[in-house]
């Protein structure tokens, strides 16, 4: 059974695309097939894994807005996974499928051809709660909510859980959601202890792996083409394998395990 997870937050510079990539790399290195989906019209996963968005003629927009087969804009990488790309001209894609009936399944529609080729679909939602964002919170089967280690980034959380609730309610009432990933830590601070210590309590969500500490490591890998688990082991890579252990146990009917700082 394919497993489609969205990674969304309607807040930018949130880590969503990081873990995408990473959470991707290491699920590739436990041995699944892995596609990941770029929703966001900047294509930052689209560069950061290798592949220029000025340089595509064939994207996710085409996928969506033309109805072109998804395995004709597939692209490899070098972690192993399949990229389905995103161009600027995704930006365009809002206001066409707005005048289309059943709008919001239109991705969906378009992984089914493909979904047997892959264990997991890693979908890497926009930062915003547009169609974009309904159609990955649509397409999934859970999802989960990267949240920056600042108190002032939390701002609107509430709105993206009402919107996950609003989904399961109309489009997709099989949509789990997993818990929250605390992304951007700096263990020096009290603050980022404190905030999250406070993501529980404040937003009902389980933490469901290690913070993913602040490093420099992150952005030179995406410079690179790769992501950060194609260099040395270090807190952030060992905190994506982490995740990505749980979330197996968890696909395969185990208990989520929860962190705790």
């Amino acid at each position: 059974m394919t497993r489609v997870l969205a990674v969304a937050n309607q807040k930018g510079g949130v880590a969503k695309t990081t873990t995408v990539a990473s959470l991707g790399a290491a699920l590739v290195a436990a041995g699944r097939r892995v596609l990941v989906v770029d929703l966001d019209p900047q294509g930052s996963l689209t560069f950061s894994l290798g592949h220029n968005p000025d340089r595509l003629e064939v994207s996710v927009n085409e996928v969506l807005v033309s109805n072109t087969p998804v395995a004709e804009a597939l692209l490899d990488t070098e972690e192993g996974m399949s990229l389905l790309p995103a161009t600027i001209d995704l930006a365009g894609a809002e206001a066409l499928l707005l005048m289309r009936p059943g709008r919001e399944f239109a991705l969906r529609r378009a992984l089914e051809p493909v979904s047997d080729r892959f264990d997991v679909v890693l979908l890497d939602c926009p930062p915003s709660l547009g169609v974009l964002t309904l159609n990955g919170l649509t397409a999934a089967d859970s999802v989960l909510v990267p949240l920056q280690c600042e108190t002032l980034a939390h701002r609107g959380v509430g709105q993206l859980l009402r919107t996950v609730r609003e989904v399961q309610q109309v489009t997709n009432p099989e949509l789990a959601l997993i818990g929250a990933l605390p992304t951007l830590y700096d263990a020096r601070t009290t603050h980022s202890r404190d905030v999250v210590a406070d993501i529980s309590d404040r937003y009902g969500l389980p933490v469901v792996a290690p913070p993913i500490p602040r490093t420099v490591r992150f952005a030179e890998a995406s410079a690179s083409g790769a992501t950060v688990l194609a260099g040395r082991r270090h807190k952030g890579a060992l905190a994506y394998r982490d995740l990505a252990a749980n979330l197996l146990d968890y696909w395969d009917g185990k208990e989520l395990r929860t962190f705790r700082p």
